[in-house]
């Protein structure tokens, strides 16, 4: 029988990365699967069922919910969005590691459906590096930035409840450290784990008191 292959949930603030990071994973082993969402919003021009998202009615996620279908779920923006458990159980069954990248909230829920998980939390480098990513952007209001650094302050409260909290200083060695403990999840030391070049810097990484 093939070996039931690990799930790693990627979590952590907005603007830490999250994304970056497990872009290049795949890109270094295109062998793992990156789950896919089911969400009750319309397609939008050139998304594909099945690989952007799985597109299902308001009565399907509700049957989903009910049937205890899907992994994690929360609303947003006026629609739901869910990991569906079927295709990841699927892949993990046969032998292929799934990657799962979604919020603390859908990470706690995962922790409830899948207790063999594995919790991976990314951390920035410093609490201005953050600020100054999600600043940066230059897509949002100042009221918008304001309330996302309000909830990365929630978030970053809650590295401690993940098995592994990785400091995201480097993004090709973010993506060696996933894909090691991917490969060797029973076999990784857990807690904090420093970039490579500022692991002195980690605890400035929580934001300053008010």
């Amino acid at each position: 029988m093939t070996p039931r292959a690990p799930l790693v949930v990627v979590s952590g603030p907005s603007g830490v990365g999250k994304s970056t990071v497990v872009a290049e994973a795949l890109r270094q082993d295109p062998s793992i699967w990156l789950s896919v969402s089911a969400t009750t919003r319309l397609p939008r021009p050139g998304e594909v069922e099945g690989e952007n998202y799985f597109f299902v009615t308001d009565a399907r996620f509700d049957e989903l919910i009910a049937s205890g279908g899907l992994l994690e779920w929360a609303p947003f923006a006026g629609h739901r969005y869910g990991t569906p458990r079927e295709p990841v159980e699927a892949r993990r069954d046969a032998g292929q590691p799934v990657l799962l990248e979604i919020e603390v909230q859908g990470a706690r829920q995962v922790r409830t459906a899948v207790p063999g998980a594995l919790l991976v939390f990314l951390e920035p480098p410093s609490w201005e590096t953050l600020t100054a990513r999600l600043v940066g952007r230059g897509t949002e209001s100042d009221e918008a930035v304001q309330r996302r650094l309000a909830a990365a302050r929630e978030e970053l409260a809650a590295a401690e409840e993940f098995d592994v909290v990785l400091v995201n200083a480097d993004v090709g060695e973010c993506a060696r450290s996933l894909l090691a403990w991917v490969a060797d999840p029973t076999g990784i030391q857990r807690g904090r784990v420093p970039g490579p070049t500022d692991g002195a810097q980690t605890p400035d990484a929580r934001p300053p008191d008010e």
